[in-house]
């Protein structure tokens, strides 16, 4: 009998999942449709995005389907965080204003769709930002790729690092849209 997720060790989930990086697969958009129209259902005043490098065309991504849900004023991320997890979803992780949740992973590895979901509160969206900035700026998603594809194998077993070696260049991207915003806005 396999090992309950709950009962490995850390090393041992990285192991049984570790960084895969794939090119760009047109279902990714697809899946992530399917699954926000569960999550609309669930949660009909949360709004579900497309982050992550699954929403860029063309580049290589982890073939894990990101959603921001971003709750509604006056909702509080516990309530929300119940109804996902009678949803199917796991909380892997909690800090304030801010939860992350997954689907997909099973004791034999990952599922054919794999789902991380990030709860947010509202106006928390980030994510959105980076998402159009290489959306709207080819060279910086290629700039990403070429990092990833660099951080794949050193890193394979060790999410957290390779999470860690890409946050600066998120955080400057990052930055960089919300200075691109303000301009076009003011």
């Amino acid at each position: 009998m396999a090992k309950k997720l709950s009962d490995m060790t850390l090393q041992e989930l990285w192991e049984l999942f570790p960084i895969i990086l794939t090119e760009h697969q047109p279902q990714w958009h697809q899946w992530y449709e399917e699954e926000a129209a569960i999550l609309k259902e669930l949660l009909p005043l949360c709004a579900p995005y497309h982050i992550g490098s699954t929403a860029i065309p063309g580049i290589w991504a982890k073939p894990i389907v990101d959603i921001l849900l971003e709750a509604p004023e006056g909702a509080t991320l516990q309530e929300i965080k119940a109804v996902l997890l009678s949803g199917g979803w796991i909380c892997m992780s909690e800090e304030p204003g801010r939860l992350s949740f997954n689907k997909g992973y099973t004791p034999q590895g990952f599922a054919q769709r794999v789902f991380h979901l990030h709860l947010r509160r509202q106006g928390d969206t980030s994510e959105l930002l980076f998402r159009d900035y290489l959306l709207s700026h080819p060279d910086a998603a290629r700039a990403y790729e070429k990092l990833k594809l660099s951080l794949w194998k050193p890193y394979e077993h060790d999410r957290d690092g390779y999470t860690a070696a890409k946050t600066e260049f998120v955080s400057r991207i990052t930055r960089q849209a919300a200075e691109e915003q303000a301009g076009t806005t003011s």
